[in-house]
């Protein structure tokens, strides 16, 4: 059961809303509740344990998993909700697409595969914007994707394998989400060896109307987009209790 969680700051008392919504949150419940830094982190002055919640962003995170032994979680595109993408994804590395550059020219969008939060998935299009990836190790792996023309995008909020909630992030909040297919996809993924506890599926609608994924975001570091603070607390709790359940199957 957990007793105290450990929030995340960046120093001078910078932290993001969600986490000071969590605190809030679990602060109310009776939760001792600590802000860390990641240099306390680093010097091993942090429990990390089943009974003490960590809060952090995607790269704090990756880092205490790393420290308990956990170095494989699923990725954006898992294989049971691939069918639901609606475009080509392939993976490549900065190397193999600077060679492929010189010989071709290139309309892709790419983004980072196992450092998610690297760099934000751009289009390139030209020469000009491939050098946004020269300051990368030429062994980075990336996720390359055809262009679509995105109307509106939405985070599909998953808990204990229920639909929690639903947010726009991007594009025209009045459109609406063809919600069979995401209640499908979501069972599709359920039904999987690679489902998790708690988790965002972001789905979009396309320029021709159709409901496609955009990609799965595991749910121990998640954007909020205003979801209920309550319910993004025991996503966030949920998460957590996940991994060391994970952990004592091993």
């Amino acid at each position: 059961m957990i007793t105290k969680a450990y929030i995340q700051e960046y120093g001078n008392g910078k932290t993001e809303p969600e986490f000071l919504e969590v605190k809030t949150v679990l602060e109310s419940r009776g939760f001792d509740c600590e802000f860390f830094t990641i240099k306390r982190l680093q010097r091993n002055q942090i429990q990390i344990n089943q009974e003490t919640l960590i809060v952090g962003d995607h790269s704090t995170m990756l880092y205490v998993f790393r420290k308990i032994g956990i170095r494989s979680l699923t990725l954006s595109y898992p294989e049971s909700l691939r069918k639901y993408l609606k475009r080509n994804i392939w993976e490549t590395t900065v190397k193999k697409l600077m060679m492929q550059s010189h010989e071709e020219s290139l309309t892709i969008f790419v983004k980072p595969k196992s450092k998610a939060k690297l760099f934000t998935g751009f289009v390139i299009q030209s020469n000009y914007d491939l050098l946004r990836l020269e300051s990368f190790s030429k062994d980075t792996e990336l996720y390359c994707s055809s262009v679509v023309e995105w109307l509106s995008e939405f985070r599909v909020f998953v808990n204990q394998s229920e639909i929690v909630g639903i947010k726009n992030y991007s594009g025209d909040r009045n459109l609406k989400l063809d919600m069979d297919t995401v209640k499908t996809a979501v069972k599709d993924f359920e039904n999987s060896d690679e489902k998790t506890s708690a988790y965002g599926i972001d789905f979009g609608i396309l320029n021709n109307g159709e409901t496609a994924l955009v990609e799965w975001n595991d749910g121990f570091a998640l954007g909020s987009y205003g979801l209920d603070k309550e319910i993004y607390t025991d996503l966030i709790l949920r998460r957590w209790e996940g991994i060391f359940e994970t952990q004592s199957l091993k």
